[in-house]
């Protein structure tokens, strides 16, 4: 019989805010809830009960009261989430003033700089004042390309004090990349980096940010981080709007003022990954995205004032939007800028010795590496204080489980997390009263009416199906920027089941409660009418050892669909008959003989997007032939053409 990886003892469930909040509602309701699925349970049927008590538990503040906690229409996604309400939210990410660590940043030369919390409200306070200088209100958009420091959290900050919404990319996207973006959303201030540093090499962004101010006629400011270029001028710039180095631009002091905006104010406008075609900027509210995240750092990662917090992102990912809301629990962030695996593959790890980090959030795709590379943390370094690790970007296999506990340490939370850049948050995620099983999610979100439906539209266990959310929560997006009727953000997410949330995720409900995601929906793979996800292929793949990564497809063939296989081989290795014969026979024995690639193909790269996510779609244009729009989205658009016209798909 399968046993837990980890379960917590009496004392560390005691401890948690996890149980705390229980023991509010129970007393607050009169309830007897004994348990987390009690809990869940509650939340999903009482959501004005629910969503009330994480406004009262974690002493969310509105200068002006709601009139009610849900208004809600008759089928999603109409509702109204605390109507009446106005509220700030930097201001509760900045409602610690002492000398504690607000963040540490890092860059991948070594640089270290520390803000407190005293310090960081100082700075918003200065870049507030000429933000607002600038003509900087509510509404108005603020836009970044910039890495991951602290110069881009001041100025998320600065900007949503006013009202204003924020969005960023990372300086690693394509200049038609950031204009897709960008562009749509006609930003007035731009912060732009004018250099960057990645695997070892400094790279120069002034031709990138002049061609994209050409293309930018909203400006009114540029202001210029010269961070890898200490050498940067504004005169390097060209551009009709002003432009200002960072350090010229605001002077640090005071006290930073809050303007408090209703309840569903645009906060951050957020994108999909645009591989099919130009990105949807999804927006998201202020309140929502705060209580979402409270929720979700607060409960389910345990996150306390005394922590440190590390997520590995870059600030286009919706990880980082996630991250930075760790300051409204008052923990201390480490921001990490360039490559996790420069110098060497456990850059990252000896940060949670040095930066004595509590809770480490990664990738499944860096675990998997980790484990490639041969690295043994819990041999190699200390991690005293490491309590939680937080993996997603895909589904983390079976086999990362116990890498993670053999080579880590075994008095662990490993918590598999899973929603993504649609509700700026979590479906499922992890839990620290909750066992860890192998291979799942450890929990359906509190709040949110998760649950797995088969074709028909009925709700199964232990069966593969959609995963849908069949409840509004209040960090669904507020919409699609320039949808005026709603009609994109309706297709997006309701077309599959009306009035039901569809995620786009094929995934399954365990007897634990947990779940497991088996990948996208749309590369859900569909030889002779049998569909299975494309994560139970890679799980299979990732433990043959000449194998780095893969990627799987269908192609169609003779009137049906064949499943084919490519694979990145480590260095001097090759896809011999015996490797191919290995590979079939690893995925044939743990799978099913549906499973088992028609076709292996060696390949020297596999694309993905900026975030790191490998992209089927893109690849299965390709084969058949198809344009791929945008492949400005991609952090190596190069590697598709490794794809085309390969003659062994001819066969």
């Amino acid at each position: 019989m399968q046993k837990p990886q980890w379960k917590p003892s009496k004392d560390r469930i005691a401890a948690t805010r996890m149980d705390a909040f229980r023991r509010f509602v129970n007393q607050r309701h009169g309830l007897e809830l004994t348990d987390y699925p009690a809990l869940h349970a509650w939340s999903v049927t009482a959501r004005e009960a629910f969503w009330q008590a994480i406004v009262d538990f974690f002493a969310i503040r509105f200068a002006e009261q709601p009139h009610a906690v849900l208004e809600e229409g008759l089928r999603m996604p109409s509702a109204r989430w605390f109507p009446g309400a106005d509220l700030n939210f930097a201001e509760h990410l900045l409602r610690r003033r002492d000398d504690h660590p607000a963040l540490i940043a890092i860059g991948e030369d070594g640089s270290r700089e520390q803000l407190s919390y005293a310090e960081l409200a100082k700075h918003v306070a200065g870049l507030q004042k000429s933000l607002k200088n600038a003509g900087i209100g509510v509404g108005d958009r603020v836009a970044a390309c910039m890495p991951n420091t602290w110069q881009t959290l001041v100025g998320m900050l600065a900007a949503t004090s006013l009202g204003a919404t924020w969005s960023s990319c990372s300086p690693d996207f394509g200049t038609q990349g950031v204009i897709d973006r960008f562009g749509q959303i006609e930003p007035k201030v731009l912060i732009a980096a004018a250099g960057y540093r990645y695997a070892g090499k400094n790279l120069d962004l002034t031709d990138k940010l002049n061609e994209i101010l050409e293309r930018l006629p909203s400006l009114e400011q540029l202001v210029v981080l010269p961070y890898s270029r200490p050498q940067a001028k504004a005169e390097d710039f060209r551009s009709d709007a002003a432009i200002s180095l960072w350090a010229d631009f605001y002077q640090a002091g005071g006290e930073p003022q809050f303007t408090a905006v209703p309840f569903d104010q645009p906060l951050y406008i957020l994108y999909s990954s645009g591989t099919t075609g130009v990105p949807k900027c999804i927006v998201h509210g202020v309140g929502g995205t705060l209580l979402q995240h409270v929720k979700e750092l607060g409960l389910h990662t345990d996150l306390h004032d005394s922590d440190t917090l590390f997520y590995y992102t870059t600030c286009g990912w919706m990880m980082w939007n996630w991250l930075v809301s760790g300051l409204a629990l008052g923990a201390t962030l480490v921001l990490f800028d360039g490559s996790p695996f420069h110098p060497g593959p456990e850059r990252l790890i000896d940060l949670i010795d040095s930066e004595s980090i509590s809770i480490f959030g990664t990738s499944a795709k860096y675990l998997a590496a980790l484990e490639k590379a041969g690295a043994r943390p819990g041999s190699s370094h200390r991690l005293e204080r490491l309590r939680t690790i937080l993996s997603t970007g895909s589904p983390l296999a079976h086999e990362s489980f116990e890498y993670v506990y053999r080579e880590f340490k075994q008095e662990l939370c490993l918590s598999s997390i899973s929603g993504g850049t649609d509700i700026v948050s979590c479906f499922a995620l992890g839990n620290p009263v909750l066992p860890v099983w192998r291979g799942e999610l450890q929990c359906k979100g509190l709040g949110m009416d998760v649950q797995v439906w088969n074709e028909a539209g009925q709700a199964v266990i232990g069966e593969k199906g959609e995963l849908v959310c069949v409840k509004h929560f209040p960090s669904m997006p507020v919409g699609f920027w320039n949808d005026p009727d709603d009609e994109k953000f309706r297709a997006a997410y309701f077309d599959t089941f009306p009035g039901v949330w569809a995620h786009g995720d094929y995934a399954e409900e365990t007897v634990h409660g947990g779940l497991v995601i088996h990948g996208r929906s749309d590369a859900v793979l569909n030889p002779g009418g049998v569909r299975i996800g494309t994560a139970e292929i890679y799980r299979q793949v990732e433990k043959v050892e000449e194998v780095l990564e893969s990627i799987a497809i269908g192609q169609e063939w003779d009137d049906d669909v064949r499943v084919v296989l490519f694979v990145r081989l480590r260095e001097g290795m090759a896809l011999s008959d015996e490797l191919q014969a290995r590979i079939r026979q690893v995925i044939r024995a743990n799978t099913t003989p549906r499973h088992v690639p028609a076709k292996i193909i060696a390949v020297a790269d596999i694309p993905r997007t900026i975030s790191g996510k490998i992209v089927e779609l893109a690849v299965r244009k390709v084969v058949h032939g198809q344009p791929v729009k945008n492949t400005d989205a991609l952090a190596n658009p190069e590697a598709l053409e490794l794809y085309r016209d390969l003659p062994e798909l001819q066969r």
